[in-house]
């Protein structure tokens, strides 16, 4: 059975476009909710979502997280592959049920992850049958590269962001995400935030901003 996710929504009642924020292992949607607040002034016709992920962490029991991680918390390779599984099932349950409930179509909807939000946005969208309008990813990594060509449906536009001092995810899986997706097909961007360790620079999410800007409806 997909567990149903829970999530606070900002924006209009009549939303033109949607932005899902998917949070990192540990936390919670109100983690990244905050963001709507900035990202709002500039996209008012914008509903904003940050779910919960559907398991507590175990490194910390008070958030959440989309998939165990075994160096972490000591869980085996198949324990994650489970969870990541299930977080799937669920994201994208959440995404068709936030569409139906605005009455908007796939291209009118992006997602901004963070860390592991990132890993799972970076996932799911690929594989889903109707492309959105895109990807914007911080901090992050691309899970099972040598599948992505092969399984890929659609291949929306993709923003990432890291930080060039990221002591939990190494800078350099920027790069490595980036040419993996331009191999397989992705038109990619990319943003360094320097000076940043594992956050969201202020002049990242003025590129997140604009990435956007241009690509959900004004």
């Amino acid at each position: 059975m997909t567990e149903q996710l829970t999530s606070a929504r900002k924006g209009p009642a009549k939303a033109r476009s949607v932005v899902i924020f998917v949070h990192g292992y540990g936390a919670d949607g109100d983690d990244l909710l905050g963001l709507a607040d900035p990202l709002s002034q500039h996209l008012p016709n914008t509903a904003f979502y940050a779910p919960n992920a559907s398991e507590r962490c175990k490194n910390n029991p008070m958030g959440f997280q989309w998939f165990p991680i075994p160096w972490l918390d000591g869980s085996s390779e198949e324990q994650a592959k489970a969870g990541m599984d299930r977080s799937t099932a669920s994201l994208n349950a959440f995404i068709d049920k936030v569409l139906a409930d605005e009455g908007l179509t796939a291209d009118k909807l992006a997602l901004v992850g963070f860390s592991q939000g990132t890993m799972m946005s970076l996932h799911i969208a690929p594989r889903r049958a109707e492309q959105i309008a895109g990807v914007v990813g911080f901090s992050g990594r691309l899970l099972s590269p040598e599948t992505l060509a092969a399984e890929a449906r659609v291949k929306p536009p993709v923003l990432l962001l890291h930080g060039d001092q990221d002591p939990v995810v190494p800078f350099a899986d920027m790069d490595l995400a980036g040419n993996a997706l331009q191999e397989a097909g992705f038109v990619v961007y990319g943003h360094v935030m320097k000076g940043t360790a594992h956050g969201i620079s202020q002049d990242g999410l003025s590129a997140a901003l604009s990435f956007l800007h241009e690509r959900l409806p004004r």
